[in-house]
């Protein structure tokens, strides 16, 4: 499976480092427990099969459209089958047609039994996670809000890139020349 993904400025970068930090440190579950180099803040906006061609050319329209302007709105939690703290995102005009125009570029070339159906349109919640766990209520510790720093006001989106969950590799996409 290939993720579509896009990562944050620097100073968004690191205050949600920072978040990850305070978690672990707090012995809650963080982001900051995966030691893989390829975990670092970002936004998931879809995933699918394969970047196919089609894909990757559509692909290519939206990464030159960044880097691209949101805000953070503060905690969320969701219990889906996992527990996950994260920031949301204020899922205003701009963030919906970007994340649009990735819905329909992965949903245009691949299997729709394939698609995360929590990515779809209507379905999708913008966040930068965390923490997450697979233990419902993981994040009921009434310590959770004066551990974590505020989230930065203005936060920039600013490159795109793709994770492939078998391989483990990254791949960030550029616009056309």
């Amino acid at each position: 499976m290939r993720t579509v993904e896009v990562l944050l400025d620097e100073e968004a970068d690191l205050a949600v480092r920072e978040a990850w930090r305070r978690l672990a440190d707090a012995g809650l579950p963080s982001q900051a427990r995966h030691r893989s180099p390829t975990n670092s803040p970002h936004l998931t906006l879809a995933s699918c099969p394969e970047l196919t061609a089609p894909i990757r050319w559509e692909l290519a329209e939206v990464a030159a459209a960044l880097p691209l302007p949101v805000r953070f709105t503060g905690v969320v939690r969701f219990e889906r089958p996992t527990s996950v703290l994260a920031w949301g995102l204020d899922l205003d005009s701009a963030l919906a047609g970007l994340h649009d125009r990735v819905w329909d570029a992965v949903a245009s070339d691949s299997p729709p039994e394939t698609l995360n159906p929590l990515h779809a349109p209507a379905h999708w919640s913008p966040h930068v996670t965390l923490g997450r766990s697979r233990r419902a209520g993981a994040f009921a510790d009434r310590r959770v809000p004066e551990l974590l720093p505020a989230p930065p006001l203005s936060v920039r989106l600013t490159t795109l890139r793709s994770y492939d969950t078998e391989t483990g590799a990254l791949e960030m996409l550029e616009p056309r020349p």
